[in-house]
């Protein structure tokens, strides 16, 4: 599909837009979810702008390595992060708020603090999973080792309320822009730690974007919060605003040492 997709498109410059695995919506529904985005892009830089669904991360990863995508929008984050870091792409923006893990627990727990979770019971994502390896690395960092700890790996986040109502675990870690996440609190449940905070969804480009297209994409985006209209296509993509942080760059490098080590 992203090579029928790609011959159709080879005239074009491609925003190549990932989801993650947790992503629903088929290629139609993200054409039209990200085509403000698109419409930015081409006015600022000149160029129509193709818009393409790319589900598989092995596939994500290739085309970012051949220079087949002008641009990426992407979560997990590490992979427009490996695209400044390994394949020659530019920070452009991202969305806000940062991405965090949460560690939750059931409304009835008895813990309190992340350090109550130690020789506990966890709830991960699959340990392949971006957000595995971003709670991993927050529980590293407060003396917690996940290969010493029982760990039940889930493949859908949207699963950990049963897990812990049903006692098969004592704590979770879940991600912030995750539906479960939205509701938890408002159920009666309980955060008891938020990690450090890590730029959520960024919008890299290939370095051959000018430095004039680059300034006028980053003003337009950070002018959608300003509109009703802009506003809308921020509510359609769940973000609050979509900014360029300029310290960006440095933080999605220092993420991909933070979850590597």
């Amino acid at each position: 599909m992203l090579f029928f997709m790609f011959n159709l498109a080879h005239a074009q410059a491609i925003l190549a837009v990932s989801e993650g695995t947790s992503g629903g919506l088929d290629s139609a529904q993200v054409i039209s979810k990200y085509q403000p985005i698109a419409d930015i892009l081409t006015k600022a830089a000149n160029e129509k702008i193709n818009i393409i669904l790319v589900r598989d991360f092995a596939s994500l990863e290739e085309g970012m390595k051949e220079g087949r995508f002008k641009y990426v929008i992407a979560r997990p984050s590490d992979y427009p992060a490996r695209g400044i870091r390994d394949y020659h792409y530019q920070y452009i923006a991202s969305a806000k708020p940062d991405g965090q893990c949460l560690f939750v627990v059931d409304k009835n727990s008895p813990l309190q603090k992340l350090s109550d979770t130690k020789g506990k019971r966890f709830i991960l994502a699959e340990s392949a999973a971006y957000m595995a390896k971003f709670c991993r690395a927050e529980l590293r960092d407060h003396g917690i080792f996940v290969e010493k700890e029982n760990v039940q790996r889930i493949k859908d986040q949207q699963a950990t309320g049963f897990y812990l109502k049903n006692g098969f675990g004592d704590v979770a870690g879940i991600a912030s822009y995750s539906g479960i996440a939205k509701k938890w609190e408002k159920e009666g449940n309980r955060i008891i730690h938020k990690s450090v905070p890590q730029l959520y969804n960024p919008l890299i480009a290939q370095k051959s974007l000018s430095p004039d297209a680059v300034q006028r994409i980053r003003t337009a985006l950070s002018n959608l919060k300003q509109t009703e209209s802009g506003q809308a296509v921020l509510k359609t993509l769940s973000f609050e605003s979509f900014e360029f942080d300029p310290q960006g760059e440095l933080r999605l490098l220092k993420l991909l040492t933070w979850l590597e080590k």
